[in-house]
């Protein structure tokens, strides 16, 4: 059987936190599509962020996307499949963005509901979804996920979750629930009897078991019936089956440049504002920061030998609109001052969390704050040497507005989740690593490690 060539549209780029070897897209046009069709790997993602827009922008750019893949799917000499790719607790624009591409890029016999990410300790357990943290497991809408100010939920029971989410066009006791302990010819024949585009919720503990069901569904996916996802990362690995990845996790440090002397500095990204993102950011500044010499952030030359090699530098989210670029001009000359002197940064927004009048006020502000921070990745030094990346919509803009990508290529996870993507060789810093960490995973220890694995600290 012809394994599909798997079509993903990444509401953020964390979806190819679990495979490598494939292409990420921040543009959608056909041409670019052609390319990736065409492209060896097994799979594609294109990276719409819509995570980070109001839902009639994020239907507006998915039809977009499915209207431009329309003709290149007429011309791929192949199977194809679609995922729509989102968060694996329960945030996005379900079902906005799967009805555009039903009704653009159909129809579907079935769309099936699979948010499970193993690595990040997501597992469905009889349609009930879980957050697993240090081996307690929580249903996902008693974690603060559920009370994300645009994508909240109430319940974690999947079929009430879809019911919710569709406003009760699609009711709960409608869901086709599978179980893996099903056997394998009672799943055959339920998915050989979908149809209407069937909402289906996949349960699933462990890797095997969605593999599992996986190649049941391509089984019958090759018999002619054409299913839609709703995913988390977990299920593209098992519709992938891609092999181990070429570089380990702990050799990552390879893809760094070398300078005349050393490796090059490189810069850490914190856009992110989970309660997890700023302890893993002070894990960070605590074990390798440096401080400043003073007020006017006059950066130290380090010592050799020495792991304290991270200078810590904070966009004061209070002080935006940045109306005459002065805080940016300032945070770009610190940037510079540090990596003269041979120290990576550490740039982060401060930490106070703001509260705003609407999911409108709160997206719109998002989007200035991306705003100063892509101006200064478009203005870092030439020589930089890698850029660790925390957060799914900070990662997004990081490639697309940033480093101004028309693609780049996964190469790998450098720790559970954590996906590393190499700039092309003809872009302006030439090619580097770029880690794309989301903001929901790992511990407390997670950005320090991957961020000694960069920088080829042994132990790491």
């Amino acid at each position: 059987m012809r394994r599909p060539r798997i079509v993903v549209l990444d509401d953020d780029p964390t979806g190819s936190q679990t495979v490598h070897s494939c292409l990420l897209l921040t543009r959608w046009d056909e041409s670019t599509l052609t390319l990736a069709l065409e492209d060896e790997s097994t799979l594609f993602f294109v990276l719409t962020n819509t995570r980070s827009m109001p839902p009639d922008e994020a239907a507006a750019v998915t039809r977009e996307v499915c209207l431009n893949l329309k003709a290149p799917l007429a011309r791929y000499a192949g199977p194809w499949l679609v995922v729509s790719r989102s968060d694996s607790t329960l945030r996005g624009h379900y079902p906005v963005e799967t009805d555009v591409i039903s009704r653009e890029l159909g129809p579907f016999d079935a769309h099936f509901i699979t948010p499970e990410f193993f690595e990040g300790g997501r597992i469905t357990r009889d349609a009930v979804h879980y957050v697993v943290r240090g081996g307690e497991e929580t249903p996902a809408h008693e974690t603060e996920f559920a009370k994300d100010t645009v994508f909240g939920y109430s319940t974690s029971y999947l079929p009430d979750y879809v019911e919710e989410k569709t406003g009760g066009r699609v009711r709960a006791r409608e869901v086709v629930l599978f179980d893996p302990a099903e056997p394998d010819e009672a799943v055959l024949e339920r998915l050989r009897g979908l149809g209407g585009n069937a909402c289906c919720v996949v349960s699933a503990q462990t890797q095997d078991e969605l593999d599992r069901f996986a190649a049941l569904m391509l089984r019958v996916s090759a018999e002619g019936r054409r299913f839609l996802f709703r995913s988390a990362a977990s299920l593209l690995t098992s519709l992938a089956a891609l092999p181990r990845q070429p570089v380990a996790p702990s050799e990552m440090a390879a893809y760094v440049p070398v300078g005349p002397s050393d490796r090059r500095p490189g810069l850490v990204l914190v856009g992110s504002h989970v309660p997890m993102s700023t302890r893993q950011l002070a894990r960070l500044i605590a074990e390798r920061g440096v401080e400043t010499r003073d007020a006017a952030g006059s950066t130290p030359t380090p010592q050799p030998g020495t792991t304290r090699r991270v200078v810590p530098i904070e966009l004061d989210v209070d002080l935006l609109p940045d109306l005459d670029r002065s805080i940016t001009r300032e945070l770009s000359r610190r940037i510079a001052a540090a990596h003269a002197n041979g120290l990576d940064v550490a740039l982060s927004t401060s930490r106070t969390e703001r509260t705003f009048s609407s999911a409108a006020e709160r997206l719109a502000f998002g989007t200035e704050i991306s705003r100063v921070l892509m101006t200064l990745v478009r203005g870092a030094p030439p020589t930089l040497g890698f850029i660790l990346s925390k957060g799914g919509i900070t990662s997004n803009d990081v490639l697309s507005a940033g480093l101004e990508l028309r693609t780049a290529r996964v190469v790998g996870q450098i720790h559970p989740g954590c996906s590393v993507v190499l700039t092309p060789a003809d872009h302006r810093l030439g090619s580097i690593p770029v880690v794309i960490f989301p903001g929901n995973v790992g511990d407390e220890d997670s950005v320090r490690l991957v961020y000694d694995r960069l920088v080829g600290i042994a132990g790491s």
